[in-house]
């Protein structure tokens, strides 16, 4: 089964909108850097370098350097961590 506490700290990561609201934007565009990600929200690019980096300690998301800039990914194999964690509910695993 997957680990509890990793499941947990990735939740914990998803508990604020911003990042959900970041997580779908690289589902949707495979890689960006933190400038396009800090253009399409009206915050500061401190605050979205603060919610990428948990975003990355949480291993939901890859960092990169590339030249200049910096490049962030998804980590699909963390996401199908959530999802088999939500499965098991599903499944019934912790009926009693």
């Amino acid at each position: 089964g997957v680990d509890d506490d990793l499941a947990a700290r990735i939740y914990a990561a998803l508990g604020h909108p911003v990042r959900i609201h970041i997580l779908r934007q690289l589902i949707l565009e495979d890689a960006c850097c933190c400038k396009d990600i800090v253009g399409r929200l009206d915050l500061a690019q401190s605050t979205v370098s603060q919610h990428l980096k948990v975003l990355v300690q949480a291993g939901l998301i890859d960092y990169r350097p590339d030249r200049q800039t910096s490049r962030y990914s998804v980590n699909w194999q963390q996401l199908s961590i959530i999802r088999s964690h939500l499965a098991a509910f599903r499944n019934g695993c912790c009926e009693k």
